[in-house]
């Protein structure tokens, strides 16, 4: 469960007349949607191929966990069948505040010693027995250890494995084959192309429930923090200060952008929920530079959250920092004589992710 491993089984090939060399599909299972896109990889690129998005019950997920698994499942099935996608072998993405990301420093191993390895060697590191996790090790950069001990400085994920078990089981009892699982900010990162001679750089990913925060450097992750917070809760805000529904919340909190005539409740709510957002975005990005080290020379952000009117302008005041709106996705070419496809959005970076790096 990592940007670059995991369990990855064989996808199938195409006619040999075709230049399509493999396909994937990466499935996001958001708080409010389910997202999966598929694509395909040709000898002169990516090319998207199928991508769709349904809707989830309310409380079915919360915070990135299942918490009706039924639910998830029949959004699963009807997501299958509205789409139509060639195949039903999927990566899967999670990522909620248990999943644990951490630097620490291993003996190098080889890539099979590691496996059976790992969980002696980070068992300290855990919040919990490791036999009850899902563990994946990062490699970023050898080091030297006390009195010149050659170690490996990388990124310890562990998650939950009843978490996983959970994700997983619905996910197949839908008729999927869930090939491989990546932790979400991963697949973000991926989605996005950073520049290769970019020297450090946050990706802020902004979802319904969750925020995340992953500090790369040329597209290698070095930090990754998950945060409880997310464009909901500034809908909510607003709920509560307006005395609305949500659904109208989220009308007002849209209608808002660009707008002069928002009422001041609603506007001191939008500015107040929005600044506690920015505040542990910035507090993340403190924690990174104090105990990393590194300074990220810009914030890019994606995720339905980070369309909110004036939000790259507050984190810009907050960090210090160059904010963007990410753009990366529109590098990913559509099939020829597709015209069902809806136009790609910010909030998409997760599962087209997570199908780039399922087709490995």
């Amino acid at each position: 469960m990592s940007q670059e491993s995991g369990a990855r089984a064989p996808l199938p090939h195409q006619d040999e007349g075709d230049d399509v060399r493999r396909t994937a599909i990466g499935l996001d299972i958001g708080s409010s949607s389910l997202r999966a896109a598929q694509v395909s990889f040709h000898r002169d690129g990516v090319q998207l191929e199928r991508i769709s998005q349904v809707g989830l019950p309310a409380g079915a997920v919360v915070n990135g966990e299942v918490v009706d698994a039924a639910a998830l499942t029949d959004a699963v099935r009807l997501l299958w069948k509205q789409a139509r996608f060639g195949s039903r072998r999927v990566a899967l993405g999670v990522a909620n505040q248990r999943v644990l990301v951490r630097q620490v420093e291993l003996p190098p191993l080889s890539p099979a010693d590691l496996k059976a390895a790992l969980p002696f060697q980070v068992q300290e590191h855990l919040p919990m027995p490791a036999d009850a996790a899902v563990l994946d090790f990062l490699p970023l950069a050898p080091v030297s250890g006390p009195g010149g001990t050659a170690l490996v400085r990388g990124l310890l994920v562990a998650a939950p494995r009843d978490m996983v078990t959970t994700t997983v089981d619905a996910v197949q009892a839908a008729g999927l084959v869930v090939d491989t699982v990546d932790l979400t900010p991963f697949a973000v990162l991926r989605a996005t192309r950073a520049p290769r001679d970019l020297d450090v750089e946050a990706l802020v990913d902004i979802g319904a429930r969750l925020t995340t925060v992953i500090v790369h450097s040329a597209g290698t992750p070095r930090f990754v923090r998950i945060l409880l917070s997310g464009g909901d809760d500034i809908t909510a805000a607003v709920s509560e200060a307006a005395a609305v529904p949500f659904a109208e919340a989220e009308r007002l909190k849209r209608a808002a952008a660009g707008s002069d005539q928002v009422s001041p409740a609603v506007g001191a709510a939008l500015s107040m929920s929005a600044q506690e957002l920015v505040e542990e975005i910035r507090s993340s990005l403190d924690y990174d530079t104090a105990t990393g080290g590194s300074v990220a020379s810009r914030v890019v952000i994606v995720g339905g959250g980070s369309q909110l009117e004036g939000f790259p302008e507050r984190l810009e005041e907050a960090t210090g920092r160059e904010v963007v709106r990410g753009d990366g996705l529109r590098g990913l070419r559509q099939r020829p004589g597709k015209k069902d496809l809806p136009p790609l959005s910010a909030s998409d970076a997760a599962s087209v992710g997570l199908a780039l790096g399922g087709s490995r």
